[in-house]
């Protein structure tokens, strides 16, 4: 199975956090999953942390190295993902949700969220 994970998703797997369902939890440890993690999730991360809103810096400098050390694929945003996200109907207004739903639905992968809003758009969420 292949999956793009949410950025809340990704944190709380880093953190070893409870609020991860134990579907989300089984998917994210098993060998045959390839988990997509989205330089969105990267980019959103890094504003927080210049806002203050996200408190972990060892997170953001070594990004790139904790995604390898998990065995996830790093996900490039084309330019054909953001003019997608640019066209999705306005249910969610989070330009880094919406990049993760164009990822998706041209990717034809489910994401792994929490957050229901996505439901929406017809992308295959798995919680």
């Amino acid at each position: 199975m292949e999956i793009l994970v949410d950025t809340h998703t990704l944190i709380w797997w880093l953190e070893k956090n409870i609020r991860l369902s134990k579907r989300a939890l089984a998917l994210l440890a098993s060998p045959t999953t390839n988990v997509l993690v989205s330089a969105a999730v990267g980019w959103e991360l890094a504003i927080k942390a210049n806002a203050g809103k996200f408190h972990s810096l060892t997170l953001i400098n070594e990004f790139a190295r904790l995604i390898d050390r998990e065995g996830f694929a790093a996900l490039p945003i084309s330019l054909d993902h953001a003019i997608h996200a640019g066209l999705l109907p306005l249910h969610h207004r989070d330009p880094f949700d919406r990049i993760l739903i164009a990822q998706a639905q041209l990717l034809n992968v489910s994401i792994l969220s929490a957050d229901a809003v996505l439901d929406r758009y017809g992308v295959r969420r798995v919680w």
